[in-house]
């Protein structure tokens, strides 16, 4: 009898011991990863040509992550405006840039022939909006 409710406990253990490992934080690759939308840095190298004359490399940033977005039956008025083929409406929100800032990137020539600037742009701040298709 105590032996068939020791094993009992066990199985009722068990899936509360694999919840605690799921959600346990040493898992994760990246310490700075968190649910939702947010910065991640990258380096980038830019050169001049194929031969890489003149390059150079700066950290920039990337809006990453995820946003939540619904799918809900279509109203009424929807069904019939769409002759009852758009009966499914979607809500959805991506993780995009909300403020940019333009770095320059400074590349170097061998020999110290020249040195070229060149501006590009990275992401500052990001936030969940409304997904459109020319930012993607």
């Amino acid at each position: 009898m105590s032996q068939s409710l020791s094993s009992s406990i066990c199985l009722l253990a068990l899936p509360l011991i694999s919840l605690l490992l799921l959600f346990s934080p040493t898992g994760w690759s990246y310490d700075g990863l968190a649910p939702g939308c947010h910065l991640f840095p990258f380096n980038v190298t830019i050169r001049s040509d194929r031969r890489s004359t003149c390059k150079g490399s700066h950290v920039l940033h990337a809006c990453v992550g995820y946003c939540e977005s619904s799918a809900f039956p279509s109203r009424y008025s929807v069904l019939v405006a769409s002759n009852f083929t758009h009966n499914i409406t979607s809500a959805s929100r991506c993780c995009t840039i909300s403020k940019d800032a333009k770095v320059k990137v400074r590349l170097d020539c061998p020999r110290g022939r020249h040195h070229d600037e060149i501006e590009i742009l990275t992401a500052k701040a990001c936030r969940c909006d409304m997904c459109r298709k020319s930012r993607y």
